[in-house]
Parts: C-alpha cells; sequence; structure tokens
C-alpha cells in the first residue's frame, strides 16, 4: 500500500518555520533532555520520511510533539500531527485529573517497578497536555469526604502516618545529598506497597483520612521530584501529578501548592515557559498561598518569579522576588515549617533568584547570586550544590572569564566525583563541555585540563544504573 504524506506535520513544521534538518536538531534535544538516549540521533532524514507517510516508532510522536509545542509556545497533540497512538498506554492514569489516585498509584507503581514495564515507562515523554490544571469544582470534589469502602482490613491510626512521614523525611535528606538518582527505587516499593494499602485501610477518623493521604502525597511528590533531578522527566511528571491528586484528597491546600510549584519549576526548565507560569499561578492562589508557612510563601512565590521572568515579564518579576525575600526574613524559629521545606534557606532562594536574572538577561547579578548561593549553602546539600556552580560556571563562560568558569566546573566535578547521582548535575558537565568547544584547541591549560578531567569523569561514572536505587 502507497504511503499517504502527512501533511499535518509537514503544515506544522512549515508554520514552525524549520526545515527537515532543524526539525532533527530540535527533535534530538527533546530526546537528550529526556535521557532517551536512543532517540538523540534523528536526522533530517527521519523527518522526511515521517512526513513522507512513514509512521515512526516508540516515543518518537510524543517527541515530535513537545518539540513543536516549546517551537510553537503552545501545546502540540498528537492527533494534531496526525500521529495519534496506537500501542498501550504505559502508567496512563497517573496523568488523567479525574482518576482515582489510589488507582493511578497502583498502575504507576506497578510500571516503575516491574522492569519491562519500567523500560516502556522511561520511554514515554514529557506530556504538555496535562498541564491545565482543573477548575475549582475540581478541587472541592476530591476534598469531600471519600464514600468508598475500605478495600483493605489494616486498621491506620496516627502512628502510621508518623512513620510514612519520617520515611519521606530520610528519603529527602538522602536525595539532597546524593542525587535523585540514588535510592528512588526503594522509595517507590515502599510507596506501592505498604502506603498503597495504607491508604485502602480503614482509618481511625476523618482527620487521619486526611493525613495519611496528604503524607502519601508528600512521598509521590519525592518521587517525582528525585526523578526530576534524574532527568526522567516524563516519570516525574506522573508522580507529580498523582501526588497533587493526593494532596487535593487530602483538602491540604498548602501542600497542593508546594507540588505545583515543582510542576512549575520541571516546566520551565523544560522549555514550556508559558505552562510554568500558569502553574505557578495556581500554585499561588487562595490558601495554597494565604495558608502557607513563610519559608513555604517565598519557596511558592520565587518560582513565580521564575515564571513571570521567562516569559519576559520583568518587572512583575522583580516585584515577586522582593516579595519573596520578604516571606523568607518573616520566617522565624517560632513559626514550625512543614519538613517538605528544610532545604529552602537563603542559598536556595539566591539560586533560583539567579535563574530568573538569567532568564531576564541581567548576567552580572545572575552571577553574583550564584556565588552568593553557593557561599551560604551548608554541606548537607551537595547535589543542588553542584547544580548551582554548574550554572555559575556558564554565566561565568558567556561573559568570556575563561578561568573562573574553568575554576567552577572543576569544583562542580569534585562535587560529583563524591558520589552524586543526578542528571541536572551532570547536564551541567555535558554543558560545561559543549561551551568548552571552541577554546579546545587554544592551548589554554586550564580548559585542557578540565576537559580531559571531564571526559574521564563521563567515561567511568556509573550511569544510569543507580536510577532504581
Amino acid at each position: 500500500m502507497a504511503r499517504v504524506r502527512n501533511e499535518r506535520l509537514a503544515a506544522l513544521l512549515a508554520e514552525a518555520g524549520w526545515s527537515r534538518a532543524q526539525a532533527a536538531s530540535a527533535f534530538s534535544r527533546v530526546a537528550a533532555e529526556n535521557n532517551l538516549s536512543g532517540w538523540a540521533r534523528v536526522g533530517r532524514s527521519h523527518i522526511s520520511m515521517w512526513v513522507g507517510g512513514t509512521r515512526p516508532s516508540g516515543s518518537a510522536p510524543l517527541i515530535l510533539c513537545q518539540a513543536l509545542s516549546r517551537r510553537l509556545k503552545r501545546v502540540v497533540t498528537l492527533d494534531e500531527i496526525g500521529l495519534g497512538l496506537t500501542g498501550p498506554a504505559i502508567a496512563q492514569e497517573a496523568l488523567e485529573w479525574h482518576a482515582d489516585p489510589v488507582s493511578a498509584l497502583t498502575d504507576l507503581g506497578r510500571s516503575d517497578l516491574d522492569a519491562n514495564r519500567r523500560t516502556l515507562l522511561g520511554q514515554t515523554v514529557y506530556s504538555a497536555a496535562a498541564l491545565v490544571v482543573p477548575g475549582q469544582d475540581w478541587w472541592q470534589t476530591m476534598a469531600k469526604p471519600s464514600p468508598d469502602i475500605p478495600t483493605g482490613r489494616q486498621r491506620v491510626g496516627r502512628s502510621d502516618v508518623a512513620t510514612v512521614q519520617e520515611l519521606t523525611v530520610a528519603f529527602s535528606r538522602m536525595d539532597q545529598r546524593c542525587g535523585g538518582g540514588h535510592g528512588r527505587g526503594a522509595l517507590v516499593q515502599y510507596l506501592y506497597s505498604d502506603v498503597r494499602s495504607l491508604l485502602c485501610g480503614r482509618f481511625q477518623n476523618e482527620d487521619v483520612r486526611r493525613e495519611m493521604h496528604s503524607a502519601a502525597a508528600e512521598l509521590s511528590y519525592l518521587s517525582g521530584w528525585m526523578a526530576f533531578d534524574n532527568a526522567e522527566h516524563a516519570i516525574a511528571q506522573k508522580y507529580f501529578l498523582l501526588a497533587v491528586k493526593l494532596s487535593a484528597r487530602a483538602g491540604n491546600a498548602p501542600l497542593s501548592g508546594h507540588i505545583l510549584r515543582a510542576m512549575a519549576h520541571q516546566a520551565i526548565d523544560l522549555g514550556f515557559a508559558n505552562e510554568g507560569l500558569n502553574l505557578a499561578e495556581v500554585s499561588i492562589q487562595g490558601e495554597r498561598y494565604k495558608a502557607a508557612t513563610p519559608r513555604e510563601k517565598a519557596l511558592l512565590g520565587v518560582i513565580h518569579a521564575r515564571g513571570l521572568a521567562a516569559t519576559g515579564r520583568r518587572q512583575p518579576a522583580i516585584r515577586a522576588l522582593l516579595q519573596a525575600e520578604d516571606d523568607l526574613a518573616s520566617a522565624t524559629s517560632e513559626i514550625l515549617e512543614p519538613n517538605r521545606t528544610f532545604f529552602f534557606s537563603e542559598a536556595s532562594l539566591a539560586h533560583e533568584t539567579a535563574c530568573a536574572l538569567r532568564d531576564m538577561g541581567d548576567h552580572a547579578q545572575a552571577i553574583r547570586q550564584f556565588r552568593r548561593s553557593a557561599n551560604t549553602r551548608g554541606a548537607a546539600f551537595k547535589r543542588t550544590h553542584a547544580v548551582t556552580l554548574g550554572y555559575l560556571g556558564s554565566e561565568q563562560m558567556a561573559g568570556g572569564r575563561v578561568d573562573e568558569a574553568c575554576a567552577t566546573w572543576n569544583r562542580v566535578l569534585d562535587a560529583m566525583e563524591e558520589g552524586i547521582y543526578s542528571g541536572r548535575a551532570r547536564q551541567a558537565v555535558l554543558d560545561m563541555r559543549a561551551l568548552l568547544s571552541p577554546y579546545r584547541r587554544r592551548g589554554i591549560p586550564a580548559v585542557t585540563e578540565l576537559e580531559a578531567r571531564a571526559v574521564a569523569y563521563l567515561k567511568h561514572v556509573d550511569w544510569p544504573t543507580h536510577t532504581q536505587g
């Protein structure tokens, strides 16, 4: 049978103003960012074949959607490019806002823990279409007391809630030290087996039910954050959405804001600035901001500022940054902050402020804030420290300060070689090599030494075998 030219895809490529080679380059960038190395070498001949009517296999249609969504600054669907899904959907319930959260957890956890299904799960792509948050009716419905009859016999009390909370704190501190690529498999196993059973148990009262759903939401959020840090963006998104549903079921507005803030952070980092800003704005609506503690308000506010900066809204971004500073300054030891905000301090605020300033084109102030962040961060936060230094080196290189950038990047490698398993930190090494490329043949000793060290690190690092703990 003769192939039928894909006119929808051809029209979108024309709308994007892309040649086949430019489309292939954008496709490969998205594949690399999603840790899908098998798709990172697509060439213009592949694009021509797809336009000509050959159907791309596996995750390629979703990668193409994401690349076009970024270029056109709107959500592009599979149907719109004439490549609707024909294969089985993996853990699809996690991306559906109206799906029951326990059912979604069952599907997602089973896929994440089974080796064969996890391979398919890892080949899925971040979905811009899933970033549209439902309206107020959905939140109100989710927060109502559940009429469901418990499916398990286990009686669930506050001691069970406390145990989940304690383990979440332990995993979170490990994430800060070692990165999201270390230990997430153990977290998912606990979430899927123990916590899922607790969610199906017989609660002592309605307060305990809400508290357990909040605790499960925080653990699911942490699994998402660790996957995000490890550049497993599609998996991260599914856990973030699951966490929002669980927090909504708990009626915990500040926790919902915290998770939506993480989703905004991810969207902005992946180039979906408008969607990220929308998520950030939802995260600070109503009680999500009003009922939050000062430290959490500052965290919500600074990511909102990043969304404003990434979409060119300079003055509102500056006002949001100033408000975030005021919020953090009002945090005192007398105010009990939730455990999930333990990492957010002056150093974290400086890091996110620097990212906003960088996106606004104020590189001198961005460098100052990245330095401030690196100089004030505690030793327990090695992963984020490496990410900050990576960004600082890139800003220094952009200003032509090659020796300073090399010195900074040497500190990144110092941290990585101590056992950090983080896709974001590893990306800093890859970005470093790309930025050093024009200087490699100039005989600059600092560049030569750093390049050799980076190559040795990337060659011998145990990657990504730690993604399952």
